[in-house]
């Protein structure tokens, strides 16, 4: 499986991680969770690819998948859909908004649903704020903290939360946490200084966690993230050979 990431395009930076390509011979990829949204092209298909709680096997028959990773957050403001009714889900963007006649690329497409602005039902901050949570979280914040920070209470945090990200600040933190040690990871780093650099309590919660969101154990997912298969970043989230 090859895997390439490229910059976002200069006009959305502020919305977009980065553009990215996987090709190579067919083979099935596992996909983890990372908190964020793809807009993709896959099987001749234009797909919203939302926020994932758990690891899942998608299968590659050999044509190339391309898409555009959102930021944590943003994805829903501009399609104006709550993000917990797209949790674990690939839905085609035909279903959620009306796509334009003509073949756009990804990038197109991208500034055509920014260009209408954010939708008010899933995009009760500004981004600047979406930003400051967002850090915030990944940083292992806790949430009642993180409620007082802003002014709110925690569940109104709890309720934004989750139309804005997929799930509650909880377990976004959660997710950006497994992200952040899958990263660590892929710099083959011992798993006594992922763990402590990553934010968790030891080594057996680092291994539990990894289980748990992966759904295989950290020896196996770090045996399929070696050489030509390191762990790289997929349609809303990191993959792996399966």
């Amino acid at each position: 499986m090859a895997y390439r990431e490229f910059p976002p395009p200069t006009m959305l930076r502020e919305l977009i991680e980065c553009a990215w390509v996987v090709d190579g011979p067919p083979e099935q990829v596992r996909v983890l969770p990372d908190g964020c949204m793809d807009l993709m092209r896959m099987d001749g298909r234009t797909m919203v690819a939302g926020p994932d709680t758990t690891a899942s096997v998608i299968p590659r028959d050999g044509e190339p998948f391309v898409g555009l990773r959102f930021r944590p957050g943003v994805l829903p403001r501009l399609l104006g859909v709550p993000a917990s009714e797209l949790r674990n889900t690939r839905v085609p963007l035909r279903d959620l908004r009306s796509v334009p006649p003509r073949t756009y690329s990804l990038v197109e497409l991208a500034a055509d649903l920014a260009s209408d602005g954010p939708r008010p039902e899933t995009a009760p901050w500004s981004l600047p704020m979406l930003n400051q949570v967002t850090s915030s979280l990944a940083a292992g914040a806790a949430v009642t903290d993180l409620a007082r920070e802003v002014g709110w209470s925690s569940r109104t945090l709890h309720r934004q939360c989750t139309a804005v990200y997929g799930y509650g600040p909880a377990t976004l933190r959660r997710i950006l946490r497994f992200r952040r040690a899958m990263r660590l990871l892929n710099d083959d780093l011992p798993y006594s200084e992922v763990a402590a650099s990553a934010g968790y309590a030891d080594q057996p919660h680092l291994h539990r966690e990894i289980r748990n969101l992966a759904g295989v154990p950290l020896a196996a997912l770090r045996q399929d993230s070696n050489g030509a298969n390191r762990s790289t970043q997929l349609p809303s989230g990191s993959a792996t050979v399966a």
